[in-house]
């Protein structure tokens, strides 16, 4: 049996590598303990050191022994879609079942049945699908090999957890001890290897190595404004060589940096989760043919992406733990003897991080909620809605956690219970909490280059053998160019393109059921904004009016609403015959004065037509409870006439909404023909 892993692991590792490529200690031991012993094995090594390799090769002699496929449970689409073409490669036929194939799963499940399949690919949330969970016993059954990727994400310590993957604790980790099973990650530190050990099983054989990544330089500039870091960007990709990748935390972000290098002259395309697949696709392609000079992405571009010439990463904004930074920046490097990995830290980040430090953590109370709502029977997303008051996204986040725990179920397009009990494990939640604080602080002192980049890295992964890798900027006391501080005419035009770009408020659509008013909105038009969220061109003009005590505007605010009017004029089906301003409990003060000031330029009269009966409702109320909320507080003046023709709504901040659409209807009911929202800030 040694001899057969020792066969099919070279092969493979020729197929793919070339042939002058020779196997590891650790690979050829892992691959002889899965088809040897069929044995249960965790491989924590650095990105590059071939992991994949090791799933191939034991799928490869499994096969030739007379083994069933392989089953790999896989995070990412875009990693899905280059482990199929690997595959390929290393001589096996893969396919994939995700959701965006429904229409393949038939035949593929005919090809697994066929024998005409080596490998099914496979994503964590398809173990949640009812459609595919009444396959799965069948599959398992069948299956010579089952492989847990990126299996950092089983664990609750894990940077990246999904709870989808615990699921993987309680079906595919329970399947037979005669099958073989293999978890891989690049990322993982002592916490996370013991914990996905355990879930193994006690006898998992353990494969862990240093996670030193010696082609890289790594290097912080600290102590840029937003501004600046664009620019620096900019300049950056005028020096580097090759292509590679410019990481965001937010899908606002990505896009717009990725305009602004647009403007200057670059290949450059935005990648999130947001887009569809053939759209990432395509990009991805495109970044690999090196069609384009750099992809600015979420992390939703991260985990397997192949591209072993990638020459540069550089990070807008910290990632919440050197963990999550650690594997974003595996992407570069791995067939380069020298690649740039740069982090440009921003004062948003710590606030970025505790939201997604507190997105996966179950609220006790609104648990509660959801479920005494189930309690009389099964329900559709819209109806738990209104039922709890708990806001979509939100209500879908608990839901899927439920469901994990195997509290709920779906039936159809509605949620039920299960008659399991649920507990607030709040002394887990507690614990998590804590080690997420320790990573933002970990990174704090990352971004200070408080000591060798690299050695931080690998101290925090707990890697057995940290040490200086005297390349990064700590250790070198150089910045890779254009240094400290990239060029002021670069800077000054950052500031234009930011401050150009239209900011379009989607008015709302259809008014939620079970309120007064139905169907359609007709009342709210298409809207601008003057900023949206974490905007660079006016983070140093709007946001401190936001964020400080109420103050009347200043002039640069002023003259930029009056310049947004300007693009947006042409867009007018009629000219607006007034201004209103919404009623503000924060800023009245710099509403008024923004409010007097479009009056006075468009030569328009200045309509204070609206006023609140009572308190504005919490921001997180669903949606139907908000619009409810809203018909009670917000009203017209008595006695206010409200001009016939198009009016300009005013308002500081625009989050959901709803009180700009309750506000519309209001002044449409009264007269209005129709309403243009005009916005200081939309929130993302």
């Amino acid at each position: 049996m040694p001899a057969l892993a020792d066969t099919h692991l070279r092969q493979v590792l020729a197929a793919m590598a070339g042939p002058a490529a020779r196997p590891r200690e650790d690979q050829l031991a892992a691959v002889a303990a899965l088809v040897e012993q069929r044995a249960r094995v965790l491989v924590v090594q650095a990105t590059g050191w071939g992991k994949s390799a090791v799933y191939w090769a034991a799928t490869s002699a499994l096969r030739a022994s007379g083994g069933g496929p392989t089953l790999i449970v896989s995070p990412l689409l875009a990693l899905m879609r280059d482990q199929v073409e690997a595959a390929a490669r290393a001589g096996l036929r893969a396919a994939t079942i995700n959701s965006t194939n429904l229409d393949d799963w038939d035949t593929v499940f005919e090809d697994i049945a066929g024998d005409r399949l080596d490998v099914l690919l496979v994503s964590p949330e398809r173990l949640g699908n009812p459609g595919f969970a009444r396959r799965l016993p069948q599959l398992l059954a069948s299956a010579g090999l089952v492989v847990i990727d990126e299996a950092h994400c089983i664990s609750d310590w894990g940077f990246d957890f999904r709870p989808d993957y615990q699921r993987l604790s309680r079906t595919l980790l329970g399947i037979a001890a005669g099958t073989p099973v293999l978890a891989t990650t690049a990322t993982a530190n002592q916490r996370v290897t013991a914990d996905i050990a355990r879930q193994l099983g006690p006898d998992t054989l353990t494969f862990r190595g240093s996670l030193a990544r010696s082609s890289l330089r790594l290097a912080v500039v600290p102590g840029l404004a937003a501004l600046e870091r664009l620019a620096w960007v900019a300049d950056a990709l005028d020096r580097f060589t090759g292509s590679g990748i410019v990481y965001a935390l937010t899908v606002a972000e990505t896009e717009r940096i990725a305009g602004f290098l647009h403007s200057c002259g670059f290949e450059v395309a935005a990648y999130h989760g947001g887009l569809d697949t053939a759209a990432r696709q395509q990009i991805e392609d495109a970044l690999r043919r090196n069609a384009l000079k750099a992809v600015v992405a979420t992390s939703a571009l991260g985990m397997g992406y192949d591209k072993p010439d990638l020459a540069f990463c550089i990070h807008v904004g910290s990632p919440a733990s050197p963990v999550a930074y650690y594997q974003q920046v595996g992407r570069a490097g791995r067939a380069l003897d020298d690649a740039v990995a740069v982090l440009l830290p921003a004062e948003t980040d710590e606030r970025i991080w505790a939201y997604f430090a507190t997105a996966g953590v179950p609220d006790e109370k609104r648990v509660g909620q959801i479920l005494a709502a189930l309690a009389d029977g099964a329900q559709g997303l819209v109806a738990l809605e209104n039922a709890t008051g708990i806001r979509r996204g939100r209500l879908e986040g608990l839901l899927k956690i439920l469901a994990v725990e195997e509290v709920v179920q779906r039936e159809g397009s509605a949620w039920a219970l299960t008659g399991q009990p649920w507990t607030f494990d709040a002394e887990r939640w507690q614990a998590l909490g804590a080690v997420r604080a320790r990573e933002a602080g970990l990174m704090r002192a990352f971004a200070a280059g408080q000591g060798c980049l690299m050695r931080f890295l690998q101290e925090a992964l707990d890697d057995p053998a940290p040490r200086d890798c005297g390349r990064c900027s700590v250790c070198t006391g150089r910045l890779p160019e254009p240094g400290v501080q990239p060029d002021a005419a670069r800077v000054e035009a950052a500031r234009i393109y930011a401050r150009g770009q239209d900011v379009v408020v989607e008015p709302r659509k259809l008014w939620p059921p079970g309120g007064a008013r139905k169907g359609r909105i007709t009342a709210c038009s298409e809207g601008r904004a003057l900023a949206f969220a974490d905007d660079p061109g006016w983070a140093d003009a709007l946001l401190p009016l936001l964020a400080g005590a109420d103050a009347p505007a200043t002039q640069p605010v002023l003259d930029g609403v009056v310049a947004v009017l300007g693009r947006w004029r042409a867009r007018w089906g009629a000219r607006p015959v007034a201004v209103v301003p919404m009623p503000s409990t924060t800023h009245p003060l710099l509403l008024d004065s923004v409010a007097a000031h479009v009056a006075r330029v468009g030569r328009l009269p200045l309509v204070d037509a609206l006023r609140w009966n009572g308190p504005a409702p919490d921001p997180e109320l669903a949606s139907a409870a908000k619009v409810a909320a809203l018909h009670r507080a917000l009203a017209l003046r008595p006695g206010v006439a409200v001009p016939a023709g198009p009016l300009l709504l005013l308002d500081v901040r625009y989050r959901s909404g709803w009180a700009m659409t309750v506000a519309a209807a209001l002044l449409r009911d009264a007269g209005a023909t129709s309403v243009l929202p005009l916005v200081l800030h939309q929130a993302p």
